[in-house]
């Protein structure tokens, strides 16, 4: 690759340019830049349905020496718009991985850049904050790529959950990973618990983790109404994750409205902003966002802190919530809104990643306590 560079640019919004090489499929695309921190885990970063519409920078410095594992997918394919690093690894170790970042890119479909300064980017994005920015491997003009980003669509008021959730209802029954037996490994072996799964954008590794806490897992598309999911008799109903702006959803803030006080609830990420629009709270955008595998989080009901896994882009707003709901926890970097309960209902979402993977792990325990609440509704 160091011998074979193509040319590549960067050109955000506000006119900022990256001049750079071109790693991965060629061709041009537009989306949300942003940033991620975290130090590894980039393949479950890059089949993220999260990150549709966005084009991710990894802050760290040295990206795709362990390659690529087939296992590893959160989703059907790769959902990122274009991806951003400073160094991809030439060489690759690693004696699950399947392929190369590289390869995995040019078979996915997805433009990347290297070789620019990435450190100045993410301190540009922090300052100015994230903004529409086009990637471009055969269009060098400035004045066009910008003419092509002030044409997109962006993110707020858009609904882009209905471009990634399935197109219809389907079992899982896939369980967390073990060296013996990989995927098929920790499979709960009496799962007693009807959980059907919302997706607007849900990841693979939640439901592992929904199963191997003994749930029977049903995942439905995000358009499925509160009287269909009620049909099921489920004994509890997840709200995953996904892309974009909450308020852009109202068929979903209706659908969990409807199921308030009848079933509990569990919410990750935008499944956490639903439920609290259900709830009668609002949202707003971030200036950056957070992204990353290093959040410090408050649970307020322990004490305790946690190291967190997130990648969001939008909050809830503390003041809309007081006389709603309780705020549970909160994000020590901004004091925003990172989880909530209900005095009376059983329900309680969180705004960052209990599932993730690579890790961090302090928060797995949200599925067992999600377990328990079922448990005792069943009473």
């Amino acid at each position: 690759m160091a011998n074979n560079r193509k040319k590549a640019v960067l050109v955000l919004a506000d006119g900022t340019v990256f001049q750079g090489y071109s790693f991965g499929a060629e061709g041009e695309v537009v989306g949300e830049v942003v940033f991620n921190t975290s130090m590894m885990g980039y393949q479950e970063i890059l089949t993220d349905p999260s990150y549709h519409e966005q084009i991710v920078t990894m802050t760290y410095p040295l990206i795709g020496n362990y390659g690529v594992s087939v296992e590893d997918a959160e989703s059907r394919k790769c959902f990122v718009k274009g991806f951003i690093v400073k160094e991809p690894a030439r060489l690759h170790s690693n004696w699950r991985a399947s392929q190369s970042l590289d390869s995995y890119l040019k078979e996915q479909n997805v433009i990347g850049l290297f070789g620019i300064d990435t450190r100045k980017l993410t301190r540009h994005i922090r300052d100015v904050g994230a903004q529409q920015g086009v990637i471009s491997t055969q269009n060098f003009s400035i004045p066009a790529l910008l003419e092509k980003i002030n044409g997109s669509r962006g993110l707020v008021g858009v609904d882009i959950v209905k471009e990634v959730t399935c197109n219809s209802a389907y079992a899982w029954a896939e369980g967390t990973w073990t060296l013996a037996d990989g995927y098929h490994g920790k499979v709960a072996a009496d799962r007693r618990y009807k959980v059907v799964a919302m997706d607007f954008g849900i990841k693979h590794n939640i439901l592992r983790n929904l199963v191997a806490s003994g749930c029977d897992v049903k995942v439905v598309p995000a358009t499925t109404s509160a009287k269909d999911i009620l049909d099921q008799k489920p004994d509890g109903v997840f709200l995953s994750n996904g892309p974009g702006d909450p308020d852009a959803l109202p068929y979903a803030v209706d659908t969990a409205k409807n199921l308030l006080g009848k079933v509990p609830m569990f919410g990750i990420c935008l499944g956490h902003q639903i439920m609290a629009l259900a709830l009668g709270g609002k949202t707003f955008k971030l200036k950056f966002g957070h992204r990353g595998g290093n959040q410090p989080v408050k649970d307020l009901t322990t004490g305790k802190v946690e190291i967190t896994a997130q990648n969001h882009g939008f909050a809830v707003d503390y003041d809309s919530l007081k006389t709603v709901a309780e705020v549970t926890h909160v994000n020590l970097n901004d004091n925003t809104v990172e989880g909530l309960s209900h005095k009376t209902l059983p329900l309680f979402s969180v705004q960052y990643h209990p599932e993730s993977s690579p890790g961090p792990h302090d928060s797995d325990y949200l599925f067992s306590r999600f377990v328990n609440l079922m448990k005792e509704q069943r009473k």
